[in-house]
């Protein structure tokens, strides 16, 4: 950034800093308080950083806070500040931004402040002997103390500029040079203080931090090796390496020589190359040299196809490289010192931290990296046990599971960044590797006490499924878009670990007990409704006797009502007057009494269960009449509704972990490796071989031939693209350095020729990755489609007698075959395309229509349909053509019992204070269907009659103008019906109202995002004119309009109207029973023999209109 075009006021707050003579910084007498204004600036900065890119490219930092805080150090104030502000500056790019940014602007801004910080790290080497003079004297001060060493990890975080660091391995980079000036300043003495000090466990996270950035390019081998002599092995893999590429190079020699002729020619001459086609049918016409022949392919010249991003592999990591020797050799003696007095108490902290939650988030990643650091270290420097006992314990390998399956998790879901969750699990993989290599170090330890740990651990992590097949997992969820070449290498490498131990581990044992879990998946039942007692008049009398003396006494209150149930409360008081006749049928009054004036105190409104000041005796013949009440209960569940088909029964289902313990057979561990999706990451990192070290070919050839040859499936490697790469390594040159492989490669190229010369179809079989199963039929044999056992004739006899003594036991229980009969063998498992004819789609959907309003719609489509198919088909189908948009639709319908009254019904009245002949008119019916038919004239006419006939006019427009529409361009979406006038909006907030609309089939909002009542897509043209005829305002009901409206006697339509609404006789009984009830209530002075003649008077004007014919409900 050009310093001219810095912000005014932001360079008048810089001038006044002070400035540098020489070497000395003169400050100016308001430098504090340009220092904390340069802080506020900081805090208002906009979202492109400009004030942090301003101060870096004015150089604030290196001219004027670090002379300020090495000279003037002894001003306190003034020192808090300049740290406060360093602390600011030096942040990293990644937490100001967020993220790496995708805009290119932004993305630019982000590089920029980048800049400047690797600027800040590259003066940073030059302070020495200042942050320990400083931390000694402000030890007590904490707040300056975590910002110290904040400042020290934002300057250790700074990444490094590769194209300005072009250095070679040996030679000091700008990070090196950091790390010598910390140790020359005595400030690695100090970190190492603060992680084994009791008083300073506070800071054991920062310390952490600190550290693993300080070891961020180095690795524990180099480490180990620095300063001392070269063994033996390392020698002879350094020879090994120069002989594979003196090799290589005289193989390429070799071939270079080949190709050029005896003599020299202009002329290459032309060539038919016989066998390959070209574009025509005719052979391909070479016009080179022959020496090239083997090399022509068809894309030669051809443009590179683009990958797409979203396929591209996943990148690894920048390679580690060797710093200068002194610095490896102060890291070297850094690590020694820190394994002996801090590493056990402060991975304890830390860990401690983590488990409590007291740490931010993705700390654990330090605690991961530590943990394989130093005990790698420790393992490669005279292996000691004692030193790494925190961690070697069953809860690491606890630990580092759920972490590894946690950030697996979140791979998936956290799609944006799941490069980042990747890497995040390569390094807990690498801390699970080094756990399993530390307790192989101890197995051949001296001391017996260590191997006997060993021992322990090892039957621990054997004997849990979890540590088990949590590389079987991995290997087969592997993906190489998200995770990089060197995590599948480490994945590979930990592997053959775990299945070497494994194997030594079963040999000195006869038998081997695991643990082993299965889930278990089950649904849940519906809970079956419990009988009610005898209900005869006599065994009501009876039970009324036997309790009316229990219930003279007081008992103790109950709870009517659940306040955590998702049941409304208008439901459970239904339920609760259901409960207090329940007790009172088994004869248990003092509860039943108690659940009364529980239900009383919570549902005072209504007087519904008597009023607050009921005496004792009315209080009893209201229990009486509650006993003798035809309440409402829910219908006992029908035989078969639990057994319909799982994809249209929506129940919860209930897991269950049921554990186990079997004996291990380690063959048979082996043979879950055997399938394509984990063979698949073995091949892809089998691609880069050359690339490769000798032990991770080694695990690759190691487990292909634990597939191969001692499981005897090699045919599961016979395929084109595994044969092309054996291709690759046997005509390689320098084939000599992996003998393991081309010796392996030669063996399955043997047994597939081998199995060649008998089964014709291999090479085909080439195309495809196989199963178990196919591999089996690929080398045993085919097996023919309908191939099965044999009848014999004495069978065959016998199922004939069964039959014939058989055939006429229709509706019987049929007898079994008898067990000696061969069972005829199914046929094979798989995907069938079921087609379906225009008649069939027809029929189809004439059945649809026919049933579409019936309680069990699929139900009678599968009796009636002629083209057999199974449930699920024909719901597929009838969600593909269109008739249902969702499979609930399709659900059996529960029915009500017909002899008792609707919950909603019953409730209805008993909650209510409005005329009894509203809730008549308006009682909702037995199912939930459109049911506009029953909205007659009858029930119209109190809309017209109240004022309503603008509304009703109004919404038979909507459904008319609704039908039109959906004729005419052949949409069927929910259409709002939105009301634009005052009178419209009155009537659609009124509960009768809206009970009309959803009488014709009008959906309410679903939710709060809804604000209007929708016509549902399902509503045809035809079926929204229907609604809208019912709607029509007939002559009987304007005619009413003129009139006032008089209360309905027994003998009138709208009572008939009523009866009509209903479902029996004796559901208008109940309700009348339950009105007077709370009419009871309300006037305590009543006695409770005139209830009694009121319910039979109402009763006796009820009976000559329950036997109309109109009304639906009569017999």
């Amino acid at each position: 950034m050009d310093l001219y075009v810095m912000n005014c006021e932001l360079l008048a707050t810089c001038s006044a800093l002070g400035y540098l003579e020489e070497d000395t910084y003169h400050r100016e007498p308001d430098c504090l308080e340009s220092v904390k204004d340069l802080i506020r600036y900081l805090r208002h900065e906009d979202d492109t950083r400009d004030t942090r890119q301003q101060l870096g490219a004015g150089q604030i930092l290196q001219n004027d806070l670090l002379p300020i805080i090495t000279q003037h150090s002894q001003d306190k104030a003034l020192f808090d500040a300049c740290i406060r502000l360093m602390v600011n500056l030096t942040q990293p790019a990644l937490l100001c931004f967020g993220k790496v940014p995708d805009d290119p602007t932004v993305r630019h801004h982000f590089l920029e402040v980048v800049s400047y910080l690797q600027a800040y790290k590259e003066v940073g080497k030059s302070v020495k002997n200042k942050f320990l003079f400083t931390m000694t004297r402000q030890e007590e001060d904490n707040l300056l103390i975590e910002r110290i060493l904040l400042l020290v990890r934002n300057v250790l975080h700074v990444p490094a500029d590769p194209y300005e660091e072009k250095n070679v391995d040996d030679d000091a980079s700008v990070h090196d040079k950091l790390l010598w000036a910390i140790h020359m300043s005595g400030l690695d003495d100090l970190i190492k203080f603060l992680a084994s000090a009791q008083s300073e466990q506070q800071w054991s996270m920062h310390v952490l931090e600190v550290i693993s950035l300080m070891f961020r390019d180095q690795t524990p081998e180099l480490l180990v090796s620095a300063g001392q002599a070269r063994s033996a092995q390392e020698k002879q893999r350094d020879a090994q390496e120069l002989e594979a590429l003196r090799q290589k190079e005289q193989a390429e020699k070799r071939s270079r020589t080949l190709q050029r002729g005896t003599r020299h020619s202009r002329f290459g001459g032309s060539y038919v190359v016989q066998g390959l086609k070209s574009i025509g049918e005719k052979d391909v016409i070479y016009h080179r040299g022959l020496h090239n022949v083997s090399n022509y392919t068809h894309d030669e010249g051809k443009a590179v196809r683009r990958v797409p991003k979203r396929k591209l592999h996943a990148r690894d990591s920048e390679g580690k490289r060797r710093s200068a020797l002194n610095v490896r050799l102060f890291l070297r003696e850094f690590c020694v010192d820190f394994l002996e007095n801090c590493y056990n108490r402060l991975m304890y902290l830390v860990k401690e931290g983590l488990i409590r939650e007291q740490a931010q988030q993705h700390d654990e990643t330090y605690y991961l990296w530590a943990l394989s650091f130093f005990m790698a270290f420790n393992r490669g420097n005279g292996f000691r046990a004692d030193l790494v006992s925190e961690t070697m314990s069953i809860r690491a390998f606890h630990f580092i599971e759920r972490n590894i399956t946690n950030y697996y998790e979140m791979m998936l879901t956290d799609r944006k960044e799941a490069t980042s969750w990747s890497r995040r699990m390569h390094l807990a993989l690498k801390a699970y590797q080094e756990l399993l290599l530390t307790v192989n170090e101890m197995d051949r330890s001296r001391d017996e006490n260590i191997r006997q740990s060993a021992n322990v651990i090892k039957s621990n992590i054997f004997y849990l499924m979890e540590y088990r097949e949590i590389f079987l997992t991995l290997l087969r969820k592997f993906d190489e878009t998200k995770q990089p070449r060197t995590f599948l290498r480490d994945l590979v490498e930990s592997t053959h670990l775990f299945l070497r131990m494994l194997e030594r581990f079963c040999k000195g044992r006869n038998n081997l007990v695991v643990q082993k879990k299965r889930v278990k998946r089950k649904k849940s039942k519906g809970r079956k409704n419990p009988t009610a007692a005898e209900t005869t008049p006599e065994a009501l009398e009876e039970t009324w006797g036997a309790v009316a003396e229990e219930l003279r006494a007081l008992t103790e209150g109950a709870v009517p009502f659940d306040a955590a149930s998702e049941t409304p409360l208008e439901e459970q008081r239904t339920e609760a007057m259901v409960r207090v006749q329940d007790a009172l049928l088994n004869r248990r009054g003092p509860e039943a009494l108690g659940l009364l004036r529980a239900a009383r105190e919570v549902w005072p409104e209504g007087d519904v269960f008597g009023s607050a000041d009921v005496e004792p005796e009315e209080e009893l013949q209201l229990l009486k009449q509650i006993l003798i009440a035809n309440l409402p209960r829910p219908p006992p569940p029908e035989p078969g509704m639990e057994e319909e088909d799982g994809e249209l029964e929506e129940e919860e289902e209930l897991e269950s972990v049921r554990v186990s313990e079997t004996e291990f057979n380690f063959l048979d561990f082996i043979k879950r490796f055997a399938s394509p999706n984990i063979v698949r990451p073995y091949l892809l990192l089998l691609r880069s071989y050359s690339q490769n070290s000798p032990h991770t070919n080694h695990c690759i050839t190691r487990m292909l031939h634990r597939l191969a040859v001692d499981l005897k499936m090699d045919a599961l490697l016979f395929q084109l693209s595994v044969f092309c790469l054996f291709n690759k390594i046997l005509g390689d040159p320098v084939a000599t350095a992996y003998k393991e492989l081309v010796t392996f490669a030669k063996f399955v190229l043997n047994r597939f020729f081998a199995l060649a010369a008998i089964n014709n179809k291999a090479f085909v079989e080439l195309l495809f990755w196989k199963s178990v199963g196919a591999v089996r039929e690929m080398t045993e044999g085919y097996s023919k489609p309908g191939e099965g056992s044999k009848w014999t004739p004495e069978e065959e006899d016998e199922l004939r007698t069964l039959y014939v003594e058989h055939r006429d036991s229709e509706g019987k229980q049929r007898t079994s075959l008898p067990s000696s009969f061969p069972i005829m063998e199914r046929t094979q498992k798989g995907t069938r395309i079921v087609l379906w004819t225009e008649e069939q789609e027809e029929e189809l959907q004439m059945l649809f229509e026919e049933f579409r309003d019936s309680d069990d719609v699929l139900g009678n489509i599968l009796k009636k349909v002629t083209a057999k198919r199974s449930r699920a088909r024909l719901v597929d189908k009838l969600l593909s053509m269109g008739l249902v948009s969702d499979r609930r639709e399709l659900h059996k319908k529960r029915r009500r019992n017909p002899n008792a009254p609707g919950k909603s019904y019953v409730l209805l009245i008993l909650t209510s204070h409005k005329p009894i002949k509203e809730h008549l008119i308006w009682a909702r019916r037995p199912h939930n269907s459109w049911c506009w038919s029953t909205v007659d004239k009858w029930s119209l006419k109190l809309y017209f009659v109240t004022g309503m006939s603008g509304p009703l006019l109004w919404l038979q427009n909507c459904l008319n103008r609704t039908a039109d529409d959906r004729e005419e361009e052949g949409l069927f979406q929910p259409v709002p019906i939105v009301p634009l006038t005052e009178e419209n909006e009155d009537a659609m907030e009124k509960k009768s109202f809206q009970r009309l609309l959803r009488k014709i089939g009008v959906r309410a909002p679903a939710d709060e995002q809804e604000s209007f009542w929708r016509i549902p897509a399902q509503m045809r043209p035809s079926q929204l004119r229907g609604a809208a005829e019912v709607l029509s305002p007939s002559q009987d009901a304007l005619a009413a309009g003129a009139e006032e409206s008089e209360q309905p006697t027994p003998g009138s339509p709208i009572l008939e109207q009523q009866q009509g609404e209903a479902d029996s006789h004796e559901q208008r009984a109940q309700a009348l029973r339950a009105l007077l009830l709370a009419r009871k209530m309300k006037q305590p002075s009543a006695s409770a023999e005139h209830t009694g003649q009121q319910i039979r008077h109402w009763l006796s004007e009820m009976a000559p209109y329950s036997q109309n014919p109109m009304c639906p409900g009569s017999k």
